[in-house]
């Protein structure tokens, strides 16, 4: 979800783990060279959503990288079902009120310019939450949590997951 720390916290846990990070909303701003608000703007949601589903199949499959998708992405089936089979998938969650002070002031989220943009936040969780339940291995709470100690909690969850579950 918009403002939960996947951007921050994703390119604080690459570096500890010594990964690339990719932040899909980035990538998609540079191959266009426009802000993602003006291709909403544009193309639309729909069109958004398809490069965003083209850049998702490109780098889902790559080694060795964090991954950061925007919180839309886990709306197409098909990225719910590329996300589960290439990586292991956290799902940062935050509590609305701190998700609504995170975002609130930020103009370049387009989804939440809106005339009232805390019950639109609402609205995206009530649609998007089961989607993230679904599509997540782990799910971690950053609320208020400093970001090196939300990295070192991450660290330690990734390696008890990997042993757990990628043992032979």
């Amino acid at each position: 979800m918009m403002g939960a720390g996947k951007t921050t916290i994703g390119r604080a846990l690459a570096r500890a783990l010594g990964r690339e990070f990719i932040d899909l909303d980035l990538v998609i701003e540079a191959r266009c060279g426009v802000p993602i608000s003006h291709i909403f703007e544009v193309e639309g949601e729909e069109g958004f959503r398809k490069r965003e589903t083209a850049m998702l199949n490109e780098y889902a499959t790559q080694n060795n990288l964090v991954l950061a998708t925007g919180g839309g992405a886990v709306l197409a089936p098909e990225n719910r079902h590329t996300l589960k089979k290439h990586g292991i998938v956290i799902y940062l969650r935050a509590r609305e009120d701190e998700l609504y002070r995170r975002i609130a002031k930020d103009r370049h989220r387009p989804l939440i310019q809106t005339q009232n943009p805390r019950a639109r936040l609402n609205e995206l969780l009530t649609l998007r939450t089961p989607l993230y339940n679904e599509v997540a291995h782990l799910t971690f709470d950053t609320g208020s949590m400093p970001i090196a100690q939300a990295v070192q909690s991450l660290v330690h969850l990734l390696q008890t997951y990997s042993h757990d579950h990628c043992s032979s």
